[in-house]
């Protein structure tokens, strides 16, 4: 019989875990029982908040509560670790992006969440957000007519001083910018149009003032299709941006994630009115309690997770090479 509420357990009390918290008490089955940090007076201070057990060590906390759900918002090179710990105790998983630092680990996570028949939800946040999905839907309605070319800019100033050292170092985080935020531009694309990357070519460069990892990208790909689209993202000082420009044979499509989306049909740029909508990781936890309950897979599944690693690691082949690569099919 299905328990009345699951049990939630946090890993890492870091800025986003107040996001997961929120979503947990706002989501009717689910509720919050812990929270985990190396650090464990941050883990006590989120404890306080949200009226829950405190730990300093994730795998006490697991063996302790035997939580239902395990959410892992750690550094990437701990998500392999903790998801198989997890999911070999019969825990289902929010597992935050990116899924893991390799395509190889992703496959160690698929194969212990197979074995342990656990539900896992990959947060990609971008297949919840309002504007996101009002535009995959004006592009699937066929409106603007055949999807042309796809252009997406990311500029921000990615080495400011609160970003933790970890994301700065390689062999932690599995990248720079093209992996935090990259990741995030790749998975867009291939969720707007439902296809993935089959080729592309990449450049970076490596100018951060900390840190061993790249502050700059270009990525020029090709979708199965043959649909083209470009990525161009810097971590450098300068003006922020966040746009993502689908050009269509009838019109356009200018998506400014978590702030607006406009359309334009031949003359300027007009506002979209997206409505009243439900936050992204309300979403997020709503999907994966719909999957623990049919026992189905997530709509964010942890194959097209791994795709996204996938594509990632053919843009670093690329960066290094200079040569065109072809992503990795599981």
């Amino acid at each position: 019989m299905q328990k009345a509420e699951l049990s939630v357990a946090v890993l890492g009390a870091g800025i986003i875990a107040k996001n997961h918290f929120d979503a947990i008490q706002k989501t009717n089955g689910f509720v919050a029982c812990a929270v985990v940090d190396i650090h464990l007076k941050k883990a006590e201070e989120i404890a306080q908040s949200y009226n829950i057990k405190a730990y300093g060590d994730y795998k006490e906390m697991i063996d302790t509560e035997q939580p239902d759900v395990v959410v892992i918002a750690l550094p990437h090179f701990l998500h392999r670790e903790a998801a198989i710990y997890a999911a070999e105790r019969g825990c289902h998983l929010m597992l935050e992006k990116p899924m893991a630092l390799s395509v190889a680990e992703c496959d160690d996570i698929i194969e212990a969440a197979r074995k342990a028949d656990i539900r896992l939800l990959v947060g990609h946040t971008q297949h919840y957000i309002a504007e996101n999905r009002v535009a995959k839907s004006i592009l699937q309605s066929g409106e603007l007519g055949s999807l042309v070319m796809i252009n997406d800019v990311r500029h921000t100033n990615y080495f400011h001083e609160s970003r933790p050292q970890w994301f700065l170092e390689k062999e932690k985080s599995g990248g720079g910018i093209l992996a935090n935020l990259g990741t995030h531009s790749l998975d867009k694309i291939q969720w707007l149009t439902d296809q993935a990357v089959n080729k592309l070519r990449a450049s970076a460069s490596f100018h951060g003032t900390r840190g061993n990892v790249e502050g700059s990208g270009l990525i020029y790909l090709e979708l199965e299709s043959g649909i083209p689209a470009t990525i161009s993202q810097s971590g450098y000082l300068g003006a922020s941006r966040n746009e993502t420009e689908l050009i269509f044979t009838g019109g356009m499509l200018k998506l400014m994630t978590g702030d607006s989306l406009w359309i334009s049909r031949g003359g300027p740029y007009e506002e979209v009115d997206i409505g009243d909508s439900i936050p992204p990781f309300e979403l997020q936890y709503m999907d994966l309690l719909t999957a623990i309950q049919q026992r189905s897979e997530t709509s964010c599944s942890p194959a097209y997770a791994r795709g996204v690693i996938a594509a990632l690691e053919a843009v670093y082949r690329s960066a290094e090479t200079g040569l065109e690569q072809i992503v990795e099919k599981s």
